[in-house]
């Protein structure tokens, strides 16, 4: 999701960033953490993080928990998305838009009791970039990072980047690591943030994380959070409704309507900065012909696999960028027709049935769901799709190795355009498995990156949009709400349209 947060799902960014997450052995980090105290916030999560290295992940269920111990320079404010300072409080731009100043914060200090300074932004984001890390795309205009003094960076660009804060501050991708961070430490199983919240354990079953008492926006109210994976929506639901946990995002899709009259859970739900999608792989064929993909984005009927998977917790779209959206872009070209789509299958030459395999995770259910549905309407055309449902680390790590005909995730925690668009869809890509290529895309998702101007800026990315979709780059399914459920008089706790779970503020009743 950051489920490609990608999720991819998704970055997340996007969510993935691929934003979902599973797998991984057990490990302890010292100290000792949350296990279900009087104090400690239980939330009951669909699945178990890859690993805790910010820079590396780009599993959603690893957000959820890094996004309560790591900081990032600037934030989104939790209203509208727009960025606040974090550990910048301030920053300016010079009169050509070519240097960005930060100006850091002097009371922080890190999980390990080192000071942050200056040299650890420059560490952190020299590490991406030097790396080649998953957010290395980010960092694209940047020519230099640069410690002025110790409270102060320079950031030059090549080019004007009026996206920067939301580039560095997104999502915890981006986060501050002290320097050095990655020689002293194995950040698969350890993490050595800023943030509220210190990780102290994870296992198989849960995630326990401690509030930290020298946390430079004030020591937590609550003790500490155990992240608990409970895959199953329904035993989610249940464990809330018994007092089990407190929290929880796994809600039973078909369940929302009813429980909003439930006084014994408090439900919230509001449009998310999500999507859903398909994607095919362009190097197994056929599907590398593009009037298989549009043959199959023609047989889909995105309100039935939206109604199926969300039960109306959501809206179908065939772009990725949601209605509410100054950039959102009304286009479907894809109307559902099995006579349309088998007409494009004869037209592209290719000889039916065809095997499709559609991987999927029941780490995330609604994946489940929507690629049966989608199974059905493939039918009649001629393709018959092995839905293969795996665990969430093995559909991380086949979508890595290009080892899928299909796959179907989202993208979490979107904020700007560029996350929509770019790293999925432009040659190479960091997150462009697909293998997908159109030197039009290429050059409008560049431009549109630098240009300042907003109502140009979404024409290029309108034009983009339309490319990828008509070429079916990602076939975009819908825009889903972000449901999350408490339990009566948890006070302290908002939701959030790009699904950053942050239990910072939180006192338990």
């Amino acid at each position: 999701m950051r489920a490609t947060r990608p999720l991819a799902l998704a970055s997340a960014g996007a969510l993935a960033l691929s934003a979902c997450g599973g797998g991984g052995e057990s490990v302890d980090t010292g100290g000792g953490g949350g296990g279900g105290g009087d104090n400690v916030l239980v939330a009951a999560v669909a699945a178990q993080p890859d690993q805790f290295d910010p820079h590396v992940t780009s599993a959603y269920p690893s957000f959820q928990v890094l996004e309560n111990v790591y900081d990032t320079l600037v934030v989104p404010n939790g209203e509208d998305l727009t960025m606040e300072p974090s550990l910048a409080t301030e920053w300016e731009t010079s009169e050509d838009g070519l240097t960005w100043t930060f100006t850091l914060r002097d009371d922080v200090t890190f999980h390990d009791g080192s000071e942050f300074d200056a040299a650890d932004v420059v560490y952190s984001y020299n590490r991406i970039i030097d790396e080649e890390l998953n957010n290395a795309y980010r960092f694209s205009t940047v020519e230099s990072v640069e410690a002025v003094d110790p409270q102060t960076v320079e950031i030059t660009v090549s080019q004007p980047t009026p996206n920067l804060p939301a580039l560095i501050g997104g999502f915890k991708g981006m986060a501050i690591l002290p320097e050095g961070a990655a020689e002293e430490y194995d950040l698969t199983t350890e993490a050595v943030g800023t943030g509220p919240f210190t990780l102290e354990s994870s296992d198989a079953s849960s995630t326990e994380l401690a509030a930290y008492e020298d946390y430079w926006g004030g020591a937590p109210s609550i003790d500490g959070v155990e992240f608990r994976y409970i895959t199953e929506p329904a035993a989610a639901l249940t464990a809330l409704e018994n007092g089990e946990v407190q929290w929880t995002d796994n809600i039973p899709p078909q369940q929302i309507e009813s429980l909003e009259g439930d006084d014994a859970v408090e439900l919230v739900t509001t449009p998310s900065v999500d999507y859903w999608y398909m994607s095919m792989n362009y190097a197994r064929e056929p599907f590398g012909n593009p009037l298989v993909r549009q043959a199959i984005a023609t047989a889909v009927d995105r309100g039935a696999v939206t109604e199926a998977a969300r039960f109306g917790a959501a809206e179908p779209n065939q772009t990725a960028i949601p209605e509410d959206s100054f950039y959102y872009y009304d286009y479907a070209p894809f109307e559902p027709s099995v006579e349309e789509a088998t007409a494009l299958l004869q037209q592209a030459g290719v000889q039916t049935p065809i095997t499709m395999g559609l991987m999927v995770t029941d780490e995330f259910p609604e994946t489940v769901t929507a690629a049966q549905v989608i199974a059905s309407q493939l039918e009649p055309i001629g393709i018959n799709v092995d839905v293969q449902t795996v665990d969430f680390a093995t559909w991380l790590d086949r979508q890595a190795q290009g080892d899928f005909d299909a796959f179907l995730l989202g993208w979490l925690g979107n904020i700007d355009p560029f996350d929509y668009y770019h790293a999925q869809h432009i040659t190479d890509g960091s997150s462009n498995y697909q293998g997908y290529s159109n030197p039009e895309v290429d050059r409008l998702l560049t431009a549109a990156a630098t240009e300042t101007d907003e109502d140009a800026r979404k024409e290029l990315y309108d034009q983009a949009a339309t490319l990828i979709v008509d070429d079916v780059s990602y076939l975009y399914l819908y825009n889903p709400d972000v449901v999350q459920a408490w339990t009566p008089g948890l006070e302290g706790y908002r939701i959030r349209a790009d699904k950053a779970i942050n239990f910072e503020e939180v006192e338990l009743p």
